[in-house]
């Protein structure tokens, strides 16, 4: 397509690969919404942007069964990521509102349920919000993690260090802040590189999904095959 950039993506990266890779993180502007005073003013910078990225967080649950609601919500540009700390402010009508409102372009990673566990504490009818697991493909990317995903397209890594802390604390710590903000910055600025790419012709791209899927379920039996191979020699 006229104006893409060539398509040099690679198809996997293996963990190894992405822990020499430099440090990527949000550099810019975070801002906590924890009153309700301060809704107005992000919903109205929010509602002036085409597309940002979407990250939620939720106390981790270490016990099979127990989930805890959706504690927060990130919403990011390139300069600016708001905080939603919904453990306090609930899910104020404006910000469903703001997923509800098809001009501008949600992006997330596994949205469908960091969608419906916002529509949990309050429902709205969800639009315009983009899934880049439903994307890649399309360019062969095969990984679907953010850190794989991030790696591939930048060469950079971002940390997952902070993803099993207690997001209902009464305050953030701003190593989980900035966290917060690079996954969802991370997932807008993936979205926006995609989409400046030339993304690969549909037969290249499903014979690739298919020949991985072989690839999976081979490896699989091999697992299958090695373990039967243990129980008959122990």
């Amino acid at each position: 397509m006229k104006g893409l950039k060539e398509n040099q993506y690679i198809h996997r990266i293996a963990k190894d690969m992405i822990q020499w890779m430099p440090l990527a993180k949000f550099e810019g502007e975070v801002i906590v919404v924890d009153h309700d005073e301060q809704i107005a003013e992000a919903i109205q910078y929010l509602n002036r942007q085409k597309v940002v990225g979407v990250d939620t967080e939720s106390r981790p649950s270490f016990t099979r069964g127990v989930h805890y609601p959706t504690a927060l919500v990130q919403i990011s540009t390139e300069e600016r990521c708001y905080l939603f700390r919904l453990t306090h402010i609930g899910m104020p009508q404006p910000l469903a509102d703001f997923f509800a409102n098809s001009s501008i372009c949600k992006v997330g990673l596994a949205f469908r349920d960091d969608i419906n566990g916002l529509r949990r504490r309050r429902d709205f009818k969800p639009r315009n919000c983009i899934d880049l697991q439903s994307m890649v493909g399309k360019y062969g990317i095969l990984d679907l993690g953010l850190q794989k995903m991030f790696a591939i397209c930048f060469g950079k890594k971002i940390s997952k260090s902070q993803q099993l802390t207690n997001w209902e604390n009464s305050h953030l710590t701003p190593e989980q802040a900035r966290y917060a903000s690079t996954d969802a910055w991370a997932t807008l600025l993936i979205y926006k590189d995609l989409k400046a790419t030339q993304p690969l012709p549909h037969k290249e791209a499903e014979a690739l999904r298919l020949a991985d899927l072989e690839q999976q379920r081979l490896h699989q039996q091999e697992v299958l095959a090695a373990r039967e191979a243990d129980k008959h020699t122990t």
